[in-house]
């Protein structure tokens, strides 16, 4: 299934669900907004990679939550894979959204002495955005789900 279909099947869920239109159009803009930053990677399967931030969106839709979330999701991997910074999620899609992000994002970019100190810091980072927010658990748990439903 392509990004745009699975972008049609979330856009049919929330109308569905009663969003609003301009909540809709908010997805729509980071949906757009991810498929840009993301053209030209691929998965190892070879697949675009915009299809994984629309599969995990859709998990996400199914299961109701806010606007904010399902941004974040469609975004959850900009500031890892991208040169894009907070601020530029910040100013487009709010001090929430980004919070989301932040709080799934990896730590790729640190450098670490042993495998287990940088586990042992994602887990703290996780539990610390979980404690502030518990969407973040969410995003993370939808991420993983796609990544093992993909997994050969």
């Amino acid at each position: 299934m392509s990004d745009l279909e699975t972008f049609k099947e979330i856009k049919e869920i929330l109308i569905s669900q009663k969003h609003s239109a301009e909540d809709i159009a908010l997805v729509e803009k980071a949906y757009k907004f991810a498929k840009k930053l993301h053209d030209g990677q691929f998965r190892v399967s070879g697949e675009p990679y915009i299809i994984h931030p629309c599969e995990v969106a859709k998990i996400l839709a199914g299961l109701e939550v806010d606007t904010h979330t399902l941004i974040a999701a469609f975004l959850h991997d900009v500031l890892e894979d991208t040169d894009t910074k907070p601020e530029t999620i910040e100013e487009l899609f709010g001090n929430d959204v980004l919070n989301l992000v932040q709080g799934v994002t990896k730590l790729g970019k640190l450098k670490f002495k042993s495998k287990e100190e940088r586990q042992a810091e994602n887990f703290r980072r996780l539990f610390i955005a979980m404690a502030n927010d518990i969407r973040v658990i969410f995003l993370k748990l939808a991420d993983r789900l796609h990544n093992m439903r993909t997994i050969n």
